[in-house]
């Protein structure tokens, strides 16, 4: 037999591991003697422990089951049974697999790479147990499109700067083009039933566990579905439409991508099936999925950045961050009188989700007019959003802070009234999530000395006083 495990891979198709266990176990079967015969059998590990170490949002795991149910669907179609494994500890899964496949009698295991060094660290204690029992593992790239390490600079070294990275990219791209895996064969039945899938969990009692079906569907055809609705009608538009969070412009396809119902390399090829020529390679939404790849391939050629560590040690080492309970938990409320900052973190509180524009404000708004540690911020988005992913989310943590791999530069210090002003010009974004404002001129929606005349908190800092101090702690560090 061969097992598959699935992790953050949810989908049939353009599922490397899953397709070559099937081709395996197809080719074993064009032998005459009948008690050999090969199928494939999926597993699913649960690991609440170790997702609470994560900070995995209770909206995001919700979201993850209700897609592995659908995923069981689509593999029983399939004849293939899946099995569920509880281990609460990545440190458990090794034995727990093994012993699942000398009951299964299963001679190989088939992953898809993931590439932060907790999983990196599980995957080859699991690898390494296998093969002392006369195992194989094969460890397929199902979650990038170009395989991290394969880009280097002309000195053989890893790119550090995203815009020659996103070059070589490019140019590897259109060297080898986009294959997908096909979705395997339906084999032969087997005489496993498989195991059912848990509408909720009970280990986290911080949050509801709700996949808020209204903006992201469940399963993998309606993330195809939002994947050639958004390609259709406003991929054209999304370099001038991306940045303004009042507006339906982007693809919202990240919680689809963060558990893998979609893959990357399903969002470039359906891209690509609709354009002519090549020139759809240099568009604004394909640098987004650059930047997947990149922060990937920084997580497996910079392994401190697993720990939480800065890119540029040198700058945040001069930085004092200041420790503050009170502006911190006001921030993470909503309520520091900054009319776009606190839209955004209602936004994240009520939907598992922020617009990415918000996220680079109330980031800037923390690390560099508050001054609070980037990983404190980090850790909160990680916590609520459902679509956590921590490779991007710690480089972008780490861009806004100016502490990361190709940052902001320390100057750029996000003005939230100037923001409010330039991207939500009607203050329609700042009113849907906070309606109180509604009452006030749009001119006073923006503005923090206003809000206290409908309700809302007086600014919690002096923002010039606040910027000042700011840019003299950073010019420190340079």
């Amino acid at each position: 037999m061969k097992l598959v495990w699935f992790r953050n891979d949810l989908r049939v198709r353009d599922n490397p591991a899953l397709y070559q266990a099937s081709e395996d176990a197809r080719k074993n079967n064009t032998g005459s003697d009948e008690s050999l015969i090969s199928g494939v059998i999926a597993v699913v590990t649960f690991c609440p422990q170790q997702w609470l170490l994560h900070d995995e949002s209770p909206s995001k795991l919700a979201f993850w089951l209700a897609n592995l149910a659908q995923l069981k669907l689509e593999l029983n179609a399939l004849n293939i049974p899946l099995k569920v494994i509880s281990g609460d500890l990545f440190s458990s899964v090794g034995d727990l697999l093994l012993e699942f496949s000398k009951c299964y009698q299963c001679n190989a295991l088939y992953i898809n790479q993931e590439y932060c060094l907790n999983e990196q660290r599980r995957d080859d204690q699991v690898n390494s147990l296998f093969k002392q029992n006369g195992l194989n593992v094969y460890r397929c790239h199902g979650d990038t499109v170009v395989e991290p390490g394969l880009l280097l600079n002309q000195s053989g070294a890893p790119y550090k700067v995203f815009t020659p990275f996103s070059k070589a990219w490019r140019s590897a791209f259109l060297a080898s083009g986009i294959q997908l895996s096909p979705e395997p064969a339906i084999q032969a039945p087997l005489n496993i039933e498989s195991d059912p899938i848990p509408a909720v969990l009970d280990y986290f009692q911080d949050g509801p566990m709700v996949s808020n079906q209204d903006s992201w569907p469940i399963g993998v055809d309606a993330a195809h579905q939002k994947l050639q609705g958004f390609i259709s009608t406003s991929v054209n538009q999304y370099e001038n439409d991306r940045d303004y969070p009042s507006l339906n412009a982007t693809s919202s396809l990240s919680p689809y991508l963060a558990i893998g119902v979609l893959s990357p390399r399903q969002c470039i090829a359906g891209l690509s099936s609709l354009e002519q020529g090549a020139e759809w390679v240099s568009s604004q939404w394909v640098t987004e999925i650059i930047w997947r790849d990149f922060y990937r391939h920084l997580m497996v050629l910079f392994p401190q950045l697993n720990r939480w560590e800065p890119f540029r040690p040198e700058v945040e080492n001069r930085i004092a961050w200041r420790d503050d309970k009170n502006l911190f938990d006001a921030w993470c409320q909503g309520e520091t009188g900054f009319p776009i900052v606190d839209a955004g973190m209602k936004q994240l509180q009520n939907t598992g989700w922020m617009h990415n524009r918000v996220r680079m404000i109330t980031a800037s708004f923390l690390t560099k007019l508050l001054r609070q540690d980037w990983r404190k911020g980090a850790r909160f988005f990680m916590k609520h959003l459902i679509d956590g992913d921590f490779a991007s989310n710690v480089g972008g943590w780490q861009w806004s802070a100016s502490v990361g791999a190709d940052a902001a530069p320390y100057f750029r210090i996000f003005n939230p009234t100037r923001q409010a002003e330039r991207f939500d010009p009607q203050a329609r974004y700042i009113t849907h999530w906070l309606p109180e404002l509604g009452k006030l001129s749009i001119k006073q929606r923006m503005d923090p000395e206003s809000g206290h005349l409908a309700g809302r908190p007086l600014p919690i800092i002096d923002y010039k006083l606040a910027r000042e101090e700011s840019l003299a702690s950073y010019k420190n560090c340079h």
